[in-house]
């Protein structure tokens, strides 16, 4: 029997992993609590916590025993992101019921709102309410949903390899997004938003995926913020990017996220073998993609301003203020960064942007194969 396949070896693998979870669990409870005021915070203790193998829900609090247990089943399927939104509930459940005096209300009642208010918490992630990524990438239901469809055909048009052909696919693809958002604000129509992970938590952030978030913040209808999260695999708290929008153009976002670099990939490694260049210019070549994809996304936009009448000229570029008064509830304080490099290869660089204004998102959209983590215990 090999090590792989014995069973004991399997047992201390998947202790491992769990510990390390676990571990997470109270790194990420320890961040949620800087949420609360001094008084509140100092009266909220931290409780035990566990997982277990539980069907029909995805975690409870017991203020008999001050512990929070979590499904074995989520921590294993879903990602981190999806974890701390249960988290995040189930603290809900501890502060309503040892700090804000609600341990004699129904579960779900005035004190245990309150609370998720107070922890930006979702009060409907339990039971069996669909997990983050379920809401997300959900079946067709409504015309915005339909809105995908259409874009997605679209996108397996843009798979031609007649460039002419793909390009003008891709451009119709843009251009309907954004005039559906585009109508989306001048109705002032009421949209739900939601926040998804994309990417894994890491300690370090490469340069060229912070310009990515900046791409997809400019011309995808989301907001991408990075945020603290615990990174599994160094059992310490890093930062991983957070998409915020409405959950179709999250989709798409997400898409184009995974798209890019995944294409950024396929390029350098044929890029690297030509110019016999090593790892550490991948930045740079991919600092030149996303680059030369922006470039060509602007004279897309451009040539929709132009055609386009005076008011909706005037949204192209606006941001969506719905979800700019989400994000200011979801967070506090939100800060802005500069991204700065020194020891750049120009050339390289350059390379990369002739590349990338070549690029052409294409395909359908779908979770299916888009490349999002999940916190597997390897065999």
């Amino acid at each position: 029997m090999t090590e792989k396949n014995n069973p004991n070896t399997h047992s201390s693998l998947q202790m491992a992993f769990e510990r390390r979870i676990l571990h997470g669990l109270m790194a990420e409870w320890d961040l949620a609590t800087h949420r609360l005021n001094t008084y509140i915070r100092h009266r909220l203790l931290k409780p035990t916590f566990l997982l277990s193998d539980m069907k029909g829900k995805w975690g409870y609090w017991s203020l008999e025993k001050r512990e929070i247990c979590l499904s074995r089943d989520l921590v294993r399927n879903y990602s981190w992101g999806t974890v701390r939104e249960i988290l995040h509930h189930e603290m809900a459940h501890q502060l309503a019921q040892e700090v804000l005096g609600g341990q004699f209300e129904k579960p779900h009642g005035p004190a245990f709102q309150h609370a998720c208010v107070l922890l930006r918490a979702n009060p409907k992630a339990s039971g069996n309410y669909p997990t983050l990524e379920d809401r997300i990438h959900s079946d067709i239901s409504s015309d915005e949903d339909r809105l995908l469809v259409r874009i997605q055909k679209l996108m397996a048009l843009a798979e031609s390899s007649n460039q002419h052909e793909a390009e003008l696919a891709m451009t119709k693809a843009n251009e309907l997004m954004t005039r559906f958002n585009i109508s989306l604000m001048k109705n002032k129509t009421k949209q739900n938003y939601e926040s998804i992970f994309v990417g894994k938590p890491a300690l370090r952030q490469s340069r060229d995926m912070r310009y990515l978030s900046i791409l997809l913040n400019k011309f995808y209808y989301v907001e991408c913020i990075w945020v603290p999260a615990y990174v599994v695999e160094k059992e310490k708290m890093g930062r991983v990017l957070e998409l915020s929008g409405t959950s179709q153009n999250i989709q798409i976002a997400e898409y184009v996220y995974y798209f890019v670099r995944n294409f950024i990939e396929s390029q350098w490694n044929q890029y690297k073998k030509e110019k016999k260049l090593s790892h550490h210019r991948r930045v740079d070549f991919a600092e030149g993609i996303i680059d030369g994809f922006q470039y060509k996304l602007k004279r897309q936009q451009r040539r929709l301003q132009r055609k386009s009448s005076a008011e909706e000229q005037a949204l192209i570029n606006v941001s969506d203020p719905g979800l700019k008064e989400y994000l200011k509830y979801r967070y506090q304080n939100i800060h802005t960064h500069r991204t700065s490099a020194s020891n750049v290869n120009a050339s390289v660089v350059n390379d990369g942007r002739r590349v990338g204004e070549k690029m052409v998102i294409s395909k359908g959209i779908s979770s299916q194969g888009n490349g999002s983590q999940k916190l597997m215990i390897e065999s």
